[in-house]
């Protein structure tokens, strides 16, 4: 008898382990010395894991050329971060391959001997913000939490999550954390035409926004610091192209005969972009080098 219930005592102990092993865990802290910069995944269990970057791109601020009002705005507001010097949470809009995460890769490189570490988060993962800021708010190092490309639609539960955390949770946001988004969209949520149907005014002329325009509005206004990238002349893609170009060694002769080229390239890519400044030197400073 004691044997048989020995026995049954055991395996409901073994049929307990397995539900746990497949149900969500409290979110456990890594081994912070291992990298500057962790990504949050979620695993198929359920469970959410911090892991570390082994290789973080090596942009430096100097690197990143035609925008340097971006970047004055956006390395004054990290330094004063690092040095406990009260700081705005970031949201870099504007278009497309200016330089948006770009500029936050360079400030982590610059700031990371200072104490300061990044943590990327993907949109889908947004509503466990508050169980990253508790495994970190204990920490001495300052944490930006990194938010690329986000951008929502109608009803997305990250939405919310991110709007609490930013400003209006009950609790107060942890000292040693900061959101750095980039977005595509100003205010980060569909903007359709019907929805000035919902703006009022005044007999003296004054214009109110609807409701509906009003909640998408409010989300981005809870960065504190909004800092916009437009796109680039031809001679400010031409510049950026001569520096990236020279960065992978380069000589000023070809930096000046690849200018056509680098032209053509943007005109069938249909964009001057940063992005697209950085693609063509790739390109060329490598059937240079092949050619050489």
């Amino acid at each position: 008898m004691n044997e048989h219930f020995e026995h049954l005592l055991q395996r409901a102990e073994q049929l307990i382990s397995r539900i746990e092993s497949v149900l969500p865990q409290p979110l456990s802290a890594p081994d912070w010395s291992q990298a500057v910069a962790w990504r949050y995944r979620k695993r198929s269990s359920g469970h959410g894991v911090l892991e570390p970057v082994r290789h973080v791109g090596a942009m430096a601020l100097a690197d990143l050329k035609e925008v340097d009002g971006q970047k004055e705005k956006i390395r004054r507001n990290t330094e004063q971060f690092v040095q406990q010097l009260p700081a705005n949470n970031v949201l870099l809009t504007g278009a497309r391959g200016t330089g948006k995460s770009s500029l936050v890769r360079a400030c982590l490189n610059e700031y990371a001997p200072q104490g300061l570490r990044l943590i990327e988060v993907d949109k889908s993962d947004l509503v466990d913000l508050p169980d990253i800021v508790d495994v970190v708010a204990e920490r001495p190092e300052r944490f930006i939490v990194f938010c690329d490309d986000l951008s929502f639609e109608d009803g997305e539960p990250g939405y919310k999550a991110l709007k609490s955390i930013l400003d209006g949770s009950v609790s107060a946001a942890s000292p040693n954390v900061l959101i750095y988004a980039t977005s595509n969209r100003r205010h980060l949520l569909p903007e359709y035409m019907k929805e000035n149907l919902t703006y009022t005014h005044t007999p003296e002329g004054e214009v109110h926004p609807g409701e509906v325009v009003e909640e998408k509005i409010s989300l981005s206004e809870r960065f504190g610091l909004w800092v916009s990238f437009y796109p680039f002349t031809q001679d400010e893609y031409l510049t950026i192209v001569a520096q990236w170009l020279s960065s992978l060694g380069v000589g000023a002769a070809d930096v000046e005969a690849a200018r056509p080229l680098a032209l053509v390239w943007a005109l069938e890519r249909g964009s001057r972009s940063g992005r697209v400044a950085y693609q063509f030197a790739r390109d060329y400073a490598g059937t240079h080098r092949q050619g050489a």
